[in-house]
């Protein structure tokens, strides 16, 4: 990878626009994409023209990669060269006209309260986890955080007297988000095993933590789900995320605003959420087509 170019930009992506360890990460290996396919084509990434820049959209195409990848890699590209014209190394962005590919619109999998009442109830809560198991799960669908705010959510995060948690997600910004009376009856159930605990130095402020006294990691989250799904016998292919998917849609359903759910889920573009939208439509549709007398079959 051409250092030159590629450590200032590792720069930028993390004191400037305050992304993420994970998020920088994919945005290195995107851009990394580029310029291994200008070595190959023995090009010069500060002399790609637009035209360039579309043989490359190009031959990810003929790799067969999906369009969701497809569509990530070029914005990755995009910020690299938005990086290079800013620094000084170009004056013009070749990118500002390169099109991203079209990409199907692929709806989440949900969760009804039922069927998050069927998780929970998979879980014994004989084990020593089945407590925390639990509140996790009751906090992740009552708050929609992503899992790797459920993993670093600290105690001193939680204001139970105004009924919020103070959330750091994607770029360092913070949002407020409301938590329901009962997430916090299940905090507090497994606040009482996780006081009994020997708690390994530094991680006292964690709310959730292993038998060794250490925090959570995302992989423990998403097997733990994966479970108790099966435990429950839940045949949809779920994740953690997919309680976050729940959380947006109880809430339009309850008739929340986008811009509240929006707000909530910490969405820089109203777009993203406005996928809600169109899982309540094809859940209308599915009403209507079981519930409708004229779809019924005699």
């Amino acid at each position: 990878m051409n250092s030159a170019l590629i450590n200032p930009f590792r720069r930028h992506l993390r004191l400037l626009r305050g992304l993420s360890a994970n998020t920088l990460e994919a945005y290195l290996h995107d851009v990394g994409k580029l310029l291994a396919w200008c070595e190959e084509e023995g090009k010069e990434p500060l002399t790609l023209t637009l035209n360039d820049l579309h043989t490359f959209s190009a031959s990810l195409h003929d790799l067969g990669i999906a369009s969701s990848t497809h569509a990530r890699i070029l914005c990755g590209v995009r910020a690299f060269y938005h990086f290079l014209v800013l620094d000084g190394y170009l004056e013009q962005d070749p990118t500002e006209l390169l099109e991203s590919p079209t990409q199907d619109k692929h709806l989440p999998e949900v969760l009804s309260t039922h069927e998050v009442d069927m998780l929970e109830a998979a879980i014994d809560l004989s084990k020593w986890e089945g407590q925390r198991n639990k509140a996790i799960i009751e906090v992740l669908f009552a708050c929609g955080l992503r899992v790797s705010e459920l993993v670093g959510l600290k105690l001193s995060q939680i204001y139970e007297d105004e009924g919020y948690v103070r959330i750091t997600g994607k770029g360092n910004k913070e949002r407020l988000v409301p938590i329901s009376e009962s997430a916090l009856h299940q905090l507090h159930l497994w606040y009482m095993d996780r006081n009994g605990m020997e708690i390994k130095a530094g991680e006292e402020d964690y709310v959730f933590l292993n038998r060794r006294g250490s925090h959570l990691t995302r992989t423990m989250i998403h097997i733990m789900i994966k479970q108790y799904a099966a435990a429950a016998g839940i045949k949809k292919p779920i994740s953690p995320h997919t309680l976050r998917h729940s959380f947006a849609t109880a809430l339009l359903e309850g008739g929340a605003s986008l811009r509240a759910i929006q707000a909530m889920l910490g969405h820089e573009s109203i777009g993203t959420t406005e996928i809600y939208t169109h899982i309540d439509m094809s859940m209308l549709r599915s009403e209507i087509i079981n519930h409708h007398p004229r779809n019924k079959t005699k």
